[in-house]
C-alpha cells in the first residue's frame, strides 16, 4: 500500500468515527441522517436527487441534454474525450457529496452503491482507468486526490488497472468558479497536463475519472494531451453533471 493510499484509508476511518460519535444534519433539510452510509444528507434527499435512470435523452459524448433526437448536442464537437457518462445531476444529494468527497476521502455506501451500478451499466471497451490528476500544489493542501478515490472504486467495480501516475498536472491552475464561461475554464487548464509514461497508455482505451463534468475543459485538455500520446480512446465518468 502506497503512503498515499495509507493516508486515504486513516482519513475516512476517523471520518466514520467521528460521525457515529456526532450524528450530523442533513446539509440539505437539516433532519437527522438515519445512517452513516448516506454520507451528508438523509434518506429523503437522496430519493428526490437527480440520479439519472438510464431513460435520459442525453448527449452521447458529454452527457448533456439533447434538443433533438440525434445522438449528440452540437455543442460538445470541441471537445477531445469521447464519450461521458455521470451518476446524476450536480445538485441536492449528490453536490453535497461531491464537496464532502473534496475534504473526506470516503465514498457512503449510498454513493458508492449508485456508482458501481452506473458503471455496470456502461457500454464500455475500456482497459485502463485514469484519474484527472491534480496539481502537486493542491494535493498537498487536500492530502489526496479526489479523482483518485473514485478511480479505485470504478477499476475495482470493472475489474481494470488504474493508473494514477501516468497523467500528471504539470501546472497548478486556479479552481474554477461557477460564474466563469467556458473560454475562460478552456485557459486555466491549457498545457496544464503532460504523460509521464506514455508506453503504458500508447493503443490504451481510457476510461477517465472525476468528480463534476461542468464545460468539459478539465476532461477534454487530458483526453488531449492522452491522445497525443498514442491513447486510442477517452470515455468520461464522473459523478455529478453540472
Amino acid at each position: 500500500m502506497s503512503i498515499n493510499s495509507a493516508k486515504e484509508n486513516i482519513a475516512a476511518v476517523f471520518g466514520k468515527i467521528a460521525y457515529t460519535a456526532f450524528p450530523s444534519e442533513c446539509s440539505e433539510c437539516g433532519n437527522r441522517i438515519e445512517r452513516i452510509g448516506l454520507g451528508s444528507t438523509c434518506s429523503q434527499c437522496w430519493e428526490v436527487a437527480g440520479i439519472f435512470s438510464g431513460a435520459e435523452v442525453l448527449c452521447r459524448k458529454c452527457g448533456r441534454d439533447r434538443p433533438t433526437q440525434s445522438e449528440s448536442c452540437n455543442e460538445c464537437a470541441s471537445l477531445f474525450f469521447d464519450s461521458a457518462t455521470a451518476v446524476g445531476e450536480y445538485g441536492g444529494s449528490l453536490k453535497a457529496a461531491v464537496l464532502r468527497l473534496k475534504s473526506e476521502p470516503h465514498i457512503p455506501a449510498t454513493l458508492k452503491n449508485l456508482i458501481v451500478k452506473r458503471l455496470r451499466a456502461l457500454d464500455t471497451d475500456a482497459d485502463l482507468v485514469i484519474p484527472v490528476p491534480l496539481s502537486r500544489t493542491r494535493r498537498f493542501e487536500r492530502g489526496f486526490n479526489q479523482a483518485e478515490v473514485i478511480a479505485r472504486l470504478a477499476g475495482k467495480a470493472l475489474s481494470l488497472p488504474v493508473d494514477a501516475y501516468s497523467l500528471t498536472r504539470i501546472k497548478h491552475t486556479p479552481m474554477h468558479r461557477a460564474g466563469m464561461d467556458k473560454k475562460a475554464r478552456e485557459r486555466t487548464v491549457e498545457k496544464a497536463f503532460e504523460v509521464a509514461r506514455p508506453k503504458l497508455v500508447t493503443g490504451k482505451r481510457v476510461l477517465l475519472i472525476d468528480d463534476v463534468l461542468t464545460s468539459g475543459s478539465t476532461a477534454s485538455s487530458c483526453a488531449k494531451i492522452l491522445k497525443a500520446a498514442g491513447t486510442e480512446s477517452v470515455s468520461l465518468f464522473t459523478i455529478a453533471r453540472v
